[in-house]
């Protein structure tokens, strides 16, 4: 068991082990975040940090986008696809979506920006190193296969070590 105020003390004066440098697609080139792996010992906490998420201001106008690691190692594409070349999420147990390594839990817009961070399990940060994580224009739904239909990938950054 671990007390939940250890994760307080371990990012009080640490840093990080790998780091991904987000960007936006060319439809979302203001779009910017970071998301930073700790070893924590017995799992992995992976924060993220975003801003630059075009909104719209109302009730009700706070969306929520599917953020996975995928396995490709490259935030390269065609016209099409921006970041084609991500391949699909981060998957080497072979399980069914969303169980995959690579599926992290949604990001949650508010006003353009975003933060969040878990604790995880599903990989080692050395297991991830050189792939990419994706930001996609929908929420995962958490069930249809294989990815979850989270539409359009929308930003990208390759993890690497810091």
């Amino acid at each position: 068991m671990y007390d939940s105020r250890c994760i307080g003390t371990i990012l009080h004066d640490a840093v990080p082990q790998a780091t991904a440098h987000i960007l936006g697609s060319g439809k979302y080139p203001d779009l910017r975040g970071v998301v930073s792996f700790y070893d924590i010992g017995y799992a992995v906490l992976v924060t993220s940090t975003f801003l630059g998420f075009p909104y719209e201001s109302g009730k009700c106008r706070y969306p929520v986008l599917g953020f996975h690691i995928h396995e490709g190692t490259s935030c390269t594409g065609t016209a099409e696809d921006p970041f084609a070349d991500a391949g699909t999420h981060y998957n080497p147990g072979d399980c069914e979506h969303p169980m995959h390594a690579g599926d992290l839990p949604p990001i949650f817009v508010n006003e353009g920006s975003s933060w969040g961070a878990v604790v995880t399990c599903r990989f080692s940060i050395k297991e991830v190193l050189g792939r990419v994580i994706i930001v996609h224009a929908m929420p995962d739904d958490f069930h249809t296969q294989p990815s979850g239909s989270s539409g359009e990938k929308i930003a990208c950054g390759i993890i690497r070590r810091n």
